[in-house]
């Protein structure tokens, strides 16, 4: 599997993604710089944690618009696994890859600090060795971070399984004291309805190792090498089955011109 890791002038978890995937994970992964214009040969799409174009106007609106963009889009309508973390989050949001927005932290100031979150779909790519209701204690690092919807699309998050994490106590709870920035229902990452994109505003890749007090989100990138490897045997499998179908289709047609 090989990992495609978009770095944006400001990006500065990129590092930390590259060596979750290749050193943690044991996968394949290379940088892609913002200007880039071809995704093909990747598996998945990583938009890392930072400060892309140094947060101008706001968190990832410029970041929208840079080219590589272009092709995130077309990689995630085509059912390509896209994660964004952090920074990587409100830039897919801004793309409209992802519904809601992002404002400042409730307490207008930036958070830095461990947090746990609660699995709430494991239907995602990034969630499928996860149990539903499992808590993972994960790292945030940012200042705005407060996620909004407004009441229907809430619902419609509800209503299509979106939700894939909360921010909750250590025994899972959902409580306001364990929500750290004010965002709606205490939601921590959301996906789209088809589930291949997912963003999160905590940091699993600062969360894959015991030495840096928890390895948690280890599972997350676990998880999309599961699914990738999954893929890659449904599509053997078809193909096999492709092949033994023209097969038959052969033999009985030449059975049937040998009868005429």
């Amino acid at each position: 599997m090989k990992f495609a890791i978009v770095v944006f002038p400001g990006s500065n978890c990129d590092r930390d993604c590259f060596y979750a995937a290749r050193d943690v994970i044991g996968q394949e992964a290379e940088f892609v710089w913002h200007t880039h214009r071809d995704l093909s040969g990747f598996d998945c799409v990583i938009l890392p944690g930072g400060f892309s174009y140094g947060d101008y106007l706001r968190s990832g609106a410029i970041a929208r618009f840079a080219p590589v963009m272009t092709e995130v889009e077309r990689f995630a309508r085509a059912g390509g696994p896209v994660l964004g973390i952090c920074n990587g989050f409100q830039i897919l949001l801004e793309a409209g890859l992802l519904p809601g927005a992002m404002l400042r932290n409730r307490d207008l100031q930036f958070r830095c600090e461990e947090t746990f979150i609660r699995v709430e779909t494991s239907r995602t790519p990034f969630t499928g060795l996860c149990r539903e209701g499992q808590v993972l204690k994960v790292p945030i690092a940012h200042g705005e971070g407060n996620y909004f919807i407004d009441e229907a699309g809430l619902k419609d998050l509800e209503a299509n399984r979106q939700i894939v994490f909360r921010y909750t106590d250590a025994s899972g709870r959902v409580t306001p004291e364990s929500n750290p920035n004010g965002s709606v229902s205490n939601i921590a990452g959301i996906c789209n309805r088809q589930g291949n994109v997912v963003g999160l505003m905590p940091h699993p890749e600062r969360s894959c190792e015991g030495m840096l007090g928890s390895a948690d989100g280890r599972v997350i990138f676990e998880s999309v090498v599961a699914d990738l490897a999954g893929r890659g045997v449904a599509r053997a499998a078809n193909a096999l089955m492709d092949r033994q179908t023209i097969h038959q289709v052969e033999k009985a047609a030449g059975g049937a011109s040998g009868c005429r």
